[in-house]
C-alpha cells in the first residue's frame, strides 16, 4: 500500500512541474526559452523586440535573392583578357538600387552639406567641394562638349540621368551619408527623435548612425531637446525607485537600417544576370550574356521587334544609330528607367553607365580560397577608444589630400574615430590575421614577367621579403606646402614600372553609352583608379539582407 501511495506521490509532483514548466515554455515570445525569464519586463531587464518580422525594403531599392551562379565569362572571349574565368559563387541575398543615383539624388546631398557645412566658411569649404562631381570629365580635346561640361548635373532636364564625374571615394561617402538620412527618418518615425530634426543640424551637431549606436547622448552635439523629445512617451521607462530613464533605439530594436554600401563585384554580377526565372538549361549552365534573355541587343518580342535593348555605342562615330527606329534613345546618357528592367527589377545593368563597384582589382578571383559572398577589399577597424572607456568623437574635420591632388574630407565633425584592429582582434584568430586585406593572396612574385628587374636597389632588397610587390604601379606623390598651401606635385619617372594595379584601384562593371557591346557582358570587368572619376561611370548603392533569405518562403520545414 505504501508503495502505490507513493507512486500517486511521485506522480502528482511530476503533473505538477510539467505544468508549471508549461506555464513558463518558449510559446510567449516575451519569455526567454532558455531561462523561463521575462523579456521586454516593464521594471527593467533585457529589451528586445520580439515582435520583429520582415526587414523593410530600404528606399529605392529592390530585393535580390541570393543563389549559387557561375561567375566570370564562360564563352569565347575574342580580347583574350583572362581576368574573368569562371567559377562557382555563392551569394547571399541583399537589396540593390533599382536603377544608378541620379543627378538629383546628389544634388540633394550636396544641398545638404552645403546647408550644414557652408563652404563660405573656410573651415568646412573642402567638404562640400570634395564631394562635387568633376563635370570637366565631359571635355574632350577635340570634341565640343561644354554643353554637358554646364548643364549635366544641374539642369533639370539631365535630373534623372545617372550621375557621373563622381569617383569612387565619393561614392562610398555618398553611401555613408544615405545610411545617416535613412537611419535618422526611421528614428523620428519611431518617435525616438524629433520631428524634422534633420533640418536644425549644424556642423559637429549631425546624426551619425554609428555615434547614435555607441553613444547615443553624443549625438546632434548632445542636443537633448533633439534625442529626447517629450512628446515620445513610449520611449519613456520608470524603473522601480519611480525615476524616468530615457530610452534609445539599440540594434535589437530593429528600427536601425542596415547600412548602405557600395555592392560588391560578385553581387553586382549576380544582380546583372538577373537569373531569378530558370527556364532555360543555357542560363541555369551559366550561358547567359546579358541582364536581358536571348543573345542579341535587340528585342525580339513582336511588339517591340529591332529595338535596342541599352544604350552603348554601337561602331565608331556611332553612339545611337540612325535616327528613327534602329536609334537606341541617347547619345550620350539616357534617363534612368528608360529600358526595360531585369527578372530582379533592376534597370540599366547594361549600357548607360559603367558602375563602381566595392571590389579592389585583380586579374585573379581567388574563388580555391572563398566561394561565398566573394570580396576582395577587406580592411578591419574598430571604435577609438577613451581611457574612461568612452568611444572618441571627431571635433574637428580630418581631410585627405587625393593623387590628383584634390581635398576630401575623411571624418566629419560628430562621427566616432576609427582604428585598424590590432593584435588584441587577430591574437590566435584563424579568419583573419591583419587589418588590410586587401593583397591577400593575390599572387606571387613568378606571377609578373621580370619582377626582379622592375624595382629600384632599394625597392628590390625590400622585394625579397614582400611578394606584395609584384603590382609594381607608379608611386606619384602630391603633397601640400604648409606655408603657401600650394601643391607640390612629384610624378613618379621610374622605367622599371610594369603595372598600374595596385590597392588604389576598383573594379568597375557593365558597359556605358561609350562602350561597345562587348562590355555589356555582366561578368566583363576593368578598373581605374579609385580617387579619379569619368564621363562614363556612375554607382548604385547596395544593402545587406538581414534574416531569412528568401521573402516569399516563410514556413518550417519538417
Amino acid at each position: 500500500m505504501r508503495n502505490v501511495i507513493n507512486f500517486k506521490l511521485l506522480a502528482a509532483t511530476a503533473l505538477i512541474v510539467t505544468a508549471f514548466s508549461c506555464k513558463r515554455s518558449s510559446n510567449n515570445s516575451n519569455v526567454d526559452s532558455a531561462t523561463g525569464w521575462a523579456i521586454n519586463d516593464k521594471n527593467g531587464g533585457f529589451q528586445y523586440n520580439t515582435s520583429f518580422k520582415e526587414q523593410e525594403t530600404p528606399p529605392g531599392t529592390v530585393f535580390v535573392e541570393g543563389g549559387t551562379f557561375t561567375m566570370g565569362k564562360v564563352q569565347d572571349d575574342p580580347m583574350h583578357d583572362w581576368n574573368n574565368s569562371p567559377s562557382q559563387q555563392h551569394v547571399q541575398s541583399f537589396y540593390m538600387d533599382e536603377a544608378e543615383v541620379t543627378n538629383v539624388n546628389y544634388l540633394m546631398y550636396l544641398d545638404y552639406l552645403k546647408s550644414v557645412y557652408p563652404p563660405s566658411d573656410p573651415a568646412y569649404s573642402n567638404i562640400y567641394n570634395g564631394a562635387l562631381p568633376d563635370t570637366l570629365v565631359w571635355r574632350n580635346r577635340l570634341g565640343y562638349n561644354e554643353m554637358m561640361t554646364e548643364n549635366y548635373l544641374r539642369h533639370p532636364a539631365y535630373a534623372n540621368y545617372p550621375v557621373v564625374g563622381v569617383s569612387w571615394i565619393q561614392a562610398v561617402e555618398y553611401a555613408s551619408w544615405r545610411t545617416d538620412r535613412v537611419a535618422e527618418m526611421s528614428l523620428q518615425e519611431s518617435g525616438y527623435l524629433e520631428r524634422d530634426s534633420q533640418y536644425s543640424a549644424e556642423a559637429g551637431s549631425t546624426f551619425n548612425t554609428d555615434t547614435y549606436i555607441n553613444a547615443p547622448t553624443k549625438t546632434y552635439g548632445g542636443n537633448d531637446s533633439i534625442i529626447n523629445p517629450i512628446k515620445s512617451r513610449r520611449r519613456v521607462q520608470v524603473n522601480l525607485k519611480g525615476d524616468t530613464i530615457n530610452v534609445y533605439a539599440k540594434r535589437e530594436s530593429g528600427l536601425i537600417p542596415v547600412k548602405f554600401r557600395l555592392p560588391t563585384e560578385v553581387e553586382w554580377e549576380y544582380a546583372a544576370l538577373g537569373m531569378s526565372e530558370l527556364r532555360s538549361y543555357n542560363i541555369y549552365r551559366g550561358r547567359k550574356k546579358y541582364p536581358w534573355d536571348g543573345q542579341y541587343t535587340r528585342s525580339g518580342k513582336r511588339a517591340k521587334r529591332g529595338d535596342q535593348l541599352a544604350n552603348f555605342k554601337q561602331s565608331d562615330g556611332d553612339y545611337g544609330g540612325i535616327a528613327g527606329w534602329s536609334d537606341d534613345g541617347a547619345d550620350i546618357t539616357q534617363e534612368v528607367k528608360f529600358y526595360e528592367p531585369n527578372d530582379f527589377g533592376l534597370y540599366d545593368m547594361a549600357g548607360n553607365v559603367a558602375e563602381w563597384v566595392a571590389d579592389v582589382y585583380r586579374p585573379i578571383v581567388d574563388d580555391e580560397f572563398n566561394d561565398f559572398n566573394y570580396y576582395r577589399g577587406n580592411t578591419y577597424y574598430k571604435n577609438a577608444i577613451n581611457d574612461d572607456g568612452t568611444v572618441k568623437i571627431v571635433e574637428e574635420t580630418v581631410y585627405d589630400t587625393l593623387s590628383n591632388g584634390k581635398i576630401v574630407a575623411r571624418n566629419l565633425p560628430g562621427e566616432i574615430i576609427k582604428v585598424p584592429v590590432d593584435e588584441k582582434e587577430t591574437y590566435l584568430r584563424t579568419n583573419f590575421d591583419r587589418s588590410d586585406n586587401r593583397n591577400f593572396r593575390d599572387g606571387d612574385q613568378k606571377s609578373s614577367r621580370y619582377y626582379r628587374d622592375s624595382f629600384d636597389d632599394d625597392e628590390r632588397e625590400e622585394s625579397k621579403f614582400d611578394t606584395r610587390k609584384m603590382y609594381n604601379s607608379p608611386k606619384h606623390n602630391i603633397e601640400r606646402d604648409s606655408a603657401t598651401g600650394k601643391l607640390i606635385k612629384e610624378y613618379d619617372k621610374s622605367s622599371r614600372r610594369t603595372s598600374l594595379i595596385n590597392d588604389e584601384v576598383r573594379v568597375i562593371k557593365g558597359g556605358s553609352w561609350k562602350d561597345r557591346s562587348y562590355w555589356l557582358d555582366p561578368a566583363q570587368r576593368r578598373f581605374f583608379p579609385q580617387d579619379m572619376a569619368t564621363d562614363y561611370i556612375g554607382f548604385r548603392c547596395a544593402v545587406s539582407r538581414v534574416g531569412s533569405k528568401s521573402k516569399t518562403n516563410k514556413k518550417k520545414r519538417n
